[in-house]
């Protein structure tokens, strides 16, 4: 029986699958490590919505730039947190909001990345939870956030996809998100915000 892999190695592997276009590895890597690096974005720009669209925009960016990722460089964790931060700096430059001290922030949301059994048996019950919860939205966010986070697309590409006019397409987005974390919080899931 093969050892289990920490969650850095792990990490590291769902990122080389999603590089070669593996979607459902792509989709581990998001449940993985999305409240981490939501939490990143939530310190930085201070504000749900604009976290959860920094969040969203920076998973289109690690789809994208996952054949970049270098192992010897830095940890996973790290090279996606960077992308968030910058993400993130970028919204509150356009929006000219205040920033807390971004390495302090960063410091305090990356922890020990070592897996333990407790933490496994979470993250499974957590991984039931969402897929209830993603079925609880009505179709149309239900759509717009799979192909968004699962499957890569930026706002445009869904709007063109789906035939929609871009807004409506973030709205859905937007709503969907909000409500998703709603019926997280009220199955008492931690650490998704």
């Amino acid at each position: 029986m093969p050892m289990p892999l920490d969650d850095a190695d792990r990490l590291a592997s769902l990122l080389a699958a999603s590089a070669t276009g593996d979607r459902q590895a792509f989709a581990e890597l998001y449940r993985a490590s999305s409240a981490k690096l939501f939490a990143v974005s939530l310190r930085i720009v201070r504000e749900r919505q604009l976290a959860e669209e920094v969040l969203q925009d920076a998973f289109v960016s690690i789809w994208n730039h996952a054949p970049d990722y270098a192992r010897a460089k830095s940890a996973p964790m790290t090279w996606m947190a960077a992308i968030v931060r910058n993400r993130s700096l970028d919204v509150l430059r356009r929006g000219a909001r205040e920033v807390e001290d971004v390495d302090e922030a960063l410091a305090s949301v990356l922890v020990d990345e070592s897996a333990a059994p407790a933490r496994d048996a979470e993250r499974a019950e957590q991984k039931h939870a969402i897929g209830d919860c993603m079925g609880e939205l009505e179709s149309d966010q239900r759509q717009s956030i799979a192909l968004a986070f699962f499957h890569g697309l930026t706002h445009s590409e869904l709007a063109q996809h789906l035939r929609r006019p871009l807004g409506t397409v973030k709205t859905h987005i937007r709503r969907g998100l909000a409500r998703l974390k709603d019926c997280l919080d009220r199955a008492g899931v931690p650490g998704h915000r």
